[in-house]
């Protein structure tokens, strides 16, 4: 440190990379690059000014797709995309269900047919 606090703290956030996102495309080409290509992950993240541990992070996560597996982070293939599109799906529907089956509880059954008041 410095004389100057003010001065260092300055710098060390200067020194700070403003956080980026990648879409899941960006992530499978440099997965492929890694996979494919035999590139060394070191050398993709110099030549793509990436982070080792991302880049990792994502060569798991396509290796857990690759297995049949979800993985823990957003999907990279399209396929996983679709798998996770359609479970999301499945449980909105398994939901709307529970509540058709199990709203009409607690009701009389003249509720369940009640007409509004303006046709009597």
């Amino acid at each position: 440190m410095g004389v100057f606090p003010a001065e260092d703290e300055k710098i060390m956030t200067e020194k700070k990379r403003a956080r980026r996102a990648f879409d899941a495309a960006f992530k499978l080409q440099v997965v492929r690059m890694v996979r494919e290509q035999g590139l060394s992950v070191g050398q993709v993240c110099r030549d793509m000014k990436l982070v080792e541990s991302a880049v990792r992070r994502w060569i798991e996560q396509f290796d857990e797709e690759a297995a049949g597996r979800p993985g823990a982070g957003k999907p990279l293939t399209v396929e996983q995309q679709r798998i996770r599109q359609l479970e999301i799906e499945n449980r909105q529907l398994k939901s709307d269900n529970d509540l058709l089956k199990n709203g009409h509880r607690g009701a009389a059954p003249s509720q369940w047919t009640e007409t509004p008041g303006y046709l009597h």
